[in-house]
C-alpha cells in the first residue's frame, strides 16, 4: 500500500483549487439510474469512491463515457451516464463493502425497476451506520423488504406510493435515497426532518432538472410530487466544502495564507467562524475564500459537531489537529458518530496532549511542537488530520493506509506541494 511522507515546518502559501464534492457526486451518480436518457455530470472529483460507484453502475447496465476537462490551472472530469435498461438489479457485497454509499442505488432501482437487491453495508471504523431509516421509509411507500443471506431484497411490484415520512434523525443518506425513490412514486411524498446539507440541495437541483417536482430545497420539510418518467439533464457538481475546510485548516496550522478557489463561504459558515474566533483572517471573494493566518495570535476554542448548518463532523478531526498546536485548552465534542476519535492515539504518538472522556468529548491542550512519527490512518477524515499534524511536526511523518485519503481528496500531494509543503507519495515498491 502507498504511504505519504511529510517533512514538516513549511509555511503554506498560494492557491488550492477545490474540486467537486464527494458527498454530492455519489448520490448524483446514482440519480442517473432514474432515467433511460443521458445524464451529463461535470466537475466530478477524481476519487476512488467515484471509481467504485461507476464500476457498480456498469455492473447494473449503465454506459459511461469519461472526459478530462482543463480550465486554466483547474482539471476536472465530466461523465456521461446512460442506463437504457438494467442488466442486473443486484448490488453485490464486493462493491458495497468497498464503499458504503453504494446503498444509494436502492431508491432509484426500486423506483424505476420495482425491484432491488443490495448487500447490507455493515459497520465502519467511525461506527455503525444502520439502514433502518431507509428501509422503514421505503416500506411506508409500499415496498416489501426482506433481509436474507446478508442482502436487502426489496420489491414494489405495483410501484412505490407517496407517503408522509418523519425521519427520527436528519440522515443525509436516507434523505438522498428517499428523495430519489419518491420522484417516480405515485402521488405525493412528504419528508419531515430531512437533512439540509448543501449536497442535498445539489441533488434536488439535478432531479428537478430531470423533470422531478420537489419543493422545500434547503428546508427540513421536503415535498415530492411523483411523476411517471424522468428525462436527461446536464449538471455541475458543487464544490467540496469539506475539502475546502480541510485546506483552510492547513493554512491555519502552518501560519500561512491559502486562497481556496471555488470554495463557497456560505457552505462553511461555522468552521470559518471558528477560525475567525481563533484569530485567523477570512476574506471571501467572488469565487474563493482566502484564509490568512500569517499574523494570527491563535487561541484554542471549543467545537461541537452538529447536523448542518452546525459544525460538520467531517471536519472534527482536522480541527482537533489544529488545536493540538494552538495555545490554551479546547474541548472537542462529537455528537454525530460514537467512535470518531480514533485519530487521537496517533496524534498523541506525535506528542499531542489529548484526554478523551468517553466516546463524546476530548480536551486538547496545545503543545509547542509535535514530532514526526509513523502513524496509521483509520478513516477518511482522520487521515487528513494526520497529514495536517505532519505539516507542522519536527522531522518526518509517514502516514500509512492512505487509501482512505484517496476516497475523499483528489491529488492531495500535488495540491499541498503547490503551496509549499514538503510531501510525497511513496509506493510500496519504492
Amino acid at each position: 500500500m502507498d504511504k505519504i511522507k511529510i517533512r514538516g515546518g513549511k509555511q503554506l502559501n498560494g492557491k488550492i483549487y477545490i474540486g467537486g464534492a464527494k458527498n454530492a457526486a455519489l448520490p448524483l451518480i446514482t440519480a442517473t439510474l432514474l432515467t433511460e436518457d443521458e445524464v451529463i455530470l461535470s466537475n466530478v472529483p477524481a476519487l476512488s469512491d467515484v471509481t467504485f460507484l461507476n464500476k457498480l453502475l456498469i455492473e447494473l447496465g449503465t454506459q459511461i463515457e469519461e472526459t478530462i476537462v482543463q480550465d486554466g490551472e483547474y482539471t476536472s472530469k465530466t461523465y456521461t451516464y446512460q442506463t437504457k435498461n438494467f442488466k442486473s438489479l443486484t448490488a453485490p457485497y464486493d462493491f458495497v463493502r468497498k464503499m458504503r454509499a453504494s446503498y444509494y442505488v436502492l431508491g432509484p432501482m426500486l423506483a424505476r425497476a420495482h425491484h432491488a437487491e443490495l448487500s447490507l453495508p455493515g459497520g465502519c471504523a467511525i461506527g455503525a451506520r444502520p439502514m433502518d431509516i431507509h428501509l422503514n421509509s421505503l416500506e411506508m411507500m409500499g415496498a416489501q423488504i426482506e433481509i436474507k443471506n446478508g442482502y436487502v431484497i426489496a420489491d414494489a411490484p405495483e410501484g412505490l406510493k407517496g407517503a408522509h415520512i418523519i425521519f427520527p434523525k436528519a440522515s443525509v443518506g436516507a434523505t438522498c435515497n428517499i428523495l430519489m425513490a419518491a420522484t417516480l412514486a405515485e402521488g405525493e411524498t412528504v419528508i419531515e426532518n430531512a437533512a439540509k446539507e448543501p449536497e442535498i440541495g445539489d441533488l434536488i437541483d439535478l432531479l428537478n432538472d430531470m423533470g422531478a417536482q420537489i419543493e422545500g430545497r434547503d428546508r427540513s420539510v421536503l415535498t415530492v410530487h411523483g411523476v411517471q418518467k424522468l428525462h436527461g439533464a446536464t449538471h455541475s457538481v458543487l464544490s467540496d466544502r469539506i475539502e475546502a475546510g480541510s485546506y483552510a485548516v492547513a493554512a491555519a496550522i502552518t501560519k500561512g495564507c491559502i486562497e481556496l478557489v471555488h470554495a463557497k463561504e456560505e457552505h462553511l459558515e461555522v468552521p470559518l467562524y471558528i477560525l475567525k474566533k481563533m484569530g485567523v483572517q477570512i476574506t471571501p471573494t467572488e469565487n474563493s475564500v482566502i484564509v490568512d493566518a500569517r499574523h494570527a495570535d491563535m487561541q484554542g476554542v471549543d467545537i461541537m459537531t452538529d447536523y448542518y448548518p452546525g459544525f460538520p463532523t467531517d471536519l472534527q478531526a482536522q480541527f482537533m489537529a489544529l488545536m493540538t498546536v494552538t495555545p490554551g485548552a479546547s474541548m472537542v465534542s462529537e455528537t454525530i458518530w460514537e467512535n470518531r476519535f480514533m485519530h487521537v492515539p496517533e496524534l498523541m504518538r506525535m506528542g499531542a496532549n489529548i484526554n478523551v472522556h468517553g466516546h463524546a468529548s476530548a480536551i486538547v491542550r496545545g503543545v509547542k511542537k509535535l514530532s514526526g512519527a509513523p502513524v496509521m490512518a483509520t478513516d477518511l477524515r482522520a487521515s487528513f488530520a494526520l497529514v495536517l499534524a505532519g505539516l507542522v511536526a519536527e522531522g518526518e511523518t509517514v502516514v500509512n493506509r492512505v487509501y482512505h485519503l484517496d476516497r475523499g481528496y483528489e491529488r492531495l500531494e500535488e495540491k499541498l506541494q503547490s503551496v509549499g509543503a514538503d510531501i510525497e507519495r511513496v509506493h510500496e515498491d519504492d
